[in-house]
């Protein structure tokens, strides 16, 4: 009997990720370039997520520090998270306000409900003349009021936080290999 329940859980996921592969397509485009324009210009990416987001949001520092499927030079990039503990912590919003510059990307990530801390971080990036990537959830009201028109919102709508996650995930990848095919050109399929 779990084994049709796994069974489904596949399907649904292969499912979801075809449907949305047209509609997530541009807004993953116009994120590619984002990222190269501040790179190129001299910027620097700083990633940043909520909760089980916040592994994600490392995960894509390190693909574009390290590389993803191909051998090329780091990019500037770094994951943002609370330093310290208890009062002594040092906010996100603080570390933006000490980092950021013009012409940085703040790429943020959230499959649930905008949280305050992400939604005050990405006022700190427009405030410091920085461009946002917002990967989340269904669209929301709020995520709509703070994001600018310069800005890249890439929404996946599902009512579960798994689905989101994985497309999320995939999103991703698609992100460092269009970036690495910019940078690098073509490369012959696997």
């Amino acid at each position: 009997m779990l084994d049709l329940r796994i069974q489904q859980h596949f399907i649904d996921s292969a499912d979801l990720h075809y449907q949305l592969a047209e509609s997530l397509a541009k807004p993953l485009d116009a994120a590619v370039q984002a990222v190269l324009a501040s790179v190129t210009g001299g910027g620097r990416i700083f990633t940043l997520g909520s909760q089980a987001a916040a592994l994600q949001a490392r995960y894509l520092a390190h693909l574009l520090v390290a590389g993803f499927e191909r051998e090329r030079p780091g990019l500037p990039a770094l994951a943002l998270e609370a330093e310290g503990a208890g009062p002594a912590a040092v906010p996100l919003v603080r570390q933006l306000e000490a980092l950021g510059q013009a012409g940085d990307v703040l790429f943020v990530i959230s499959a649930a409900a905008p949280e305050e801390t992400l939604l005050a971080a990405v006022e700190a990036a427009h405030e410091r003349d920085m461009t946002v990537i917002a990967l989340t959830a269904a669209l929301s009201s709020e995520w709509a009021r703070r994001l600018r028109e310069t800005d890249v919102h890439i929404s996946v709508a599902h009512e579960r936080v798994a689905r989101v996650r994985e497309v999320h995930h995939l999103a991703l990848h698609c992100l460092c290999d269009a970036i690495d095919t910019q940078l690098l050109g073509e490369q012959e399929p696997l």
